[in-house]
């Protein structure tokens, strides 16, 4: 586990209002190293946590403006994320999985995630969920003209011998 954007949570009591986590330069530094990113310009997260009996039910809303490479052209471009956080915190040892047995989740199941002790890390949580967010193939607005310029087209424009030879294989 990181802690670039550690906040810890004592499970009982629970705040009433909502968790509000909003990452500093340094942390913002560390993410944007740890998810391979130019840059994480805002990290900001709303959270409200919710007695479960044992576990603790987090849902918020995690947003942030990172810059990230173009997969295809390789300049950094500015991407907009606002994405909802849904999950269950649980006591260690709640979790009973047999290896090998298949688990199956409905669409509304939320993701749980253990903790040690009293307190359980939210700000963990928040860069995980940021993480998963990130689309690792994104494409810039020069996507396309770096194409271009590489030589690479769309399916079905193929030129040259090569698919001229082909082009009968495709047909049959």
């Amino acid at each position: 586990m990181s802690d670039e954007l550690s906040h810890f949570v004592k499970a009982r009591p629970l705040p009433a209002d909502p968790v509000v986590i909003t990452a500093d330069d340094a942390a913002r530094a560390a993410l944007a190293e740890r998810f391979g990113l130019a840059s994480v310009e805002r990290l900001h997260a709303e959270i409200q946590l919710e007695d479960k009996g044992k576990a603790v039910r987090a849902t918020g809303l995690v947003t942030a403006d990172i810059m990230q490479t173009c997969a295809v052209s390789l300049e950094d471009f500015p991407v907009s994320i606002s994405e909802p956080l849904d999950l269950r915190f649980v006591p260690e040892g709640s979790l009973h999985y047999e290896e090998g047995e298949e688990i199956e989740l409905e669409a509304d199941d939320c993701d749980e995630i253990e903790y040690e002790g009293d307190m359980f890390d939210l700000g963990e949580a928040v860069a995980q969920t940021l993480g998963l967010a990130i689309d690792p193939y994104a494409e810039g607005p020069n996507a396309d003209a770096a194409r271009e310029e590489a030589g690479i087209v769309e399916e079905g424009q193929q030129d040259g011998p090569l698919a001229d030879a082909l082009a009968p294989l495709k047909k049959g």
